[in-house]
């Protein structure tokens, strides 16, 4: 940001004006959907419901589908890393804000099944300025056995940071663009 610029206001999402970039859609179980799966109206990771419980927690029941199996029968471990992004992710989304991953630590704990069902749960541990520290786990629904788990420190963004993600994108296309 230039020195002496005016500050953006931080992204609020809502559900009201379809033709807004901020505008958010849920499937029929409730799950926020990316702008790729809106045009499903499907998680295509596997994410079927969502629930915000009154003490903050986000719960998601999910299902690795068989087409991110990586081995015989498990999860691709790229797979179990984009689900709980997007858990992580779905924190802030419930409480309608804007914000990006900033970083994401995972640990895999044991072979994440495909097609069987799963729990994830995430909240947020705390937050400093714009960062927010948000923690996951993802547990096999029965029996109730941790396969994964994920810390990230996800960052709010102004409203306008697709806008100026495009506009980058339109300079590096631009002859003698390289930033």
């Amino acid at each position: 940001m230039n020195e002496g610029a005016a500050a953006q206001p931080l992204g609020r999402l809502h559900t009201d004006d379809p033709d807004d970039p901020l505008y958010v859609v849920r499937s029929p179980g409730g799950v926020v959907l990316c702008s790729s799966c809106r045009r499903i109206s499907n998680c295509r990771l596997g994410v079927h419901t969502e629930t915000l419980r009154t003490d903050g927690v986000v719960i998601s029941e999910v299902q690795c589908p068989r087409d991110h199996e990586g081995g015989r029968n498990v999860a691709h471990g790229g797979w179990t890393a984009g689900v709980l992004d997007e858990i992580v992710g779905h924190v802030l989304l419930w409480q309608g804000q804007l914000a990006v991953t900033g970083t994401l630590q995972v640990k895999f704990v044991k072979p994440v099944p495909v097609e069987r069902p799963l729990i994830a749960r995430a909240h947020v541990v705390r937050s400093e300025g714009r960062r927010v520290f948000v923690e996951a786990e993802l547990k096999l629904a029965h029996p109730d056995v941790l396969v994964a788990s994920a810390e990230a420190i996800m960052v709010r963004r102004p409203a306008d940071h697709f806008d100026r993600h495009d506009e980058w994108l339109r300079s590096l296309d631009a002859p003698g663009g390289d930033q």
